[in-house]
């Protein structure tokens, strides 16, 4: 499958999902936003992924390609290509299909649990999520889920954490991409926002147990291995 990223900061690259991709045969093209590459054309990939990033959905003066994301994420979605969206990609999923995203109650910083409404998982998910797991977040904003959509997560501190559009494009608000390396990353370039708030860790908790790490990457292995199946069975009709 011909995987394609968008990545919009130097220091939050693919992480997990690039060994993903590498170690099942899959091919990856990326997007390097933020020094100005391209778009891709629709007909370069299968399957969009949408990294996160410090910047917030409107923020256009600074970073004027946002615009010309949102717009190409539309046309995705119109093209029914599979879409995987995290933290701010989730969002920027949420605001082309019109949603609003806004300033979160809380900024949510660490290591905390997600419950799943597994009611709403389409088929090929249902038995990727458990009820309740601990994931890695890193935000400020938050989404609301897109007409059409259907929310299936949510945190003590953030009531939509996740949605699914048409059974193929996916918003997640926190991380499971995130590696030790790729979290000390985020610390060492984003660390003025550990500001010991109610739910923010400090950076020692955050990389204090490294088993953490492995088990959202393998709940990404899952998923990404469930999606890409339903991708090939749909090509074989």
């Amino acid at each position: 499958m011909r995987f394609h990223l968008f990545q919009h900061a130097a220091f939050e690259g693919p992480a997990a999902i690039q060994s993903w991709i590498t170690e099942n045969g899959h091919s990856l093209t990326t997007t390097k936003l933020f020094r100005g590459d391209p778009m891709p054309s629709q007909d370069d990939f299968d399957f969009l992924i949408i990294m996160g990033g410090p910047m917030g959905v409107e923020d256009f003066e600074q970073h004027p390609w946002l615009a010309e994301e949102r717009e190409f994420i539309f046309q995705s979605i119109e093209a029914d290509k599979y879409m995987l969206g995290i933290c701010l990609g989730a969002q920027l999923i949420a605001r082309a299909c019109g949603a609003k995203v806004t300033k979160n109650l809380h900024r949510e910083i660490g290591w905390f649990d997600v419950t799943i409404d597994t009611e709403n998982l389409p088929e090929v998910l249902q038995n990727v999520f458990p009820a309740k797991t601990e994931v890695f977040h890193w935000h400020g904003d938050t989404f609301e889920v897109p007409q059409g959509a259907s929310h299936f997560a949510s945190s003590e501190a953030c009531s939509n954490q996740g949605f699914i559009l048409n059974e193929k494009v996916f918003g997640l608000q926190f991380h499971i991409e995130t590696t030790a390396e790729s979290a000390a990353s985020l610390i060492l370039n984003c660390g003025d926002e550990l500001d010991g708030s109610s739910y923010v860790q400090s950076a020692s908790e955050i990389l204090s147990n490294s088993t953490r790490f492995n088990k959202i990457n393998q709940l990404l292995s899952a998923i990404l291995k469930n999606l890409t199946s339903q991708a090939a069975e749909q090509d074989n009709r």
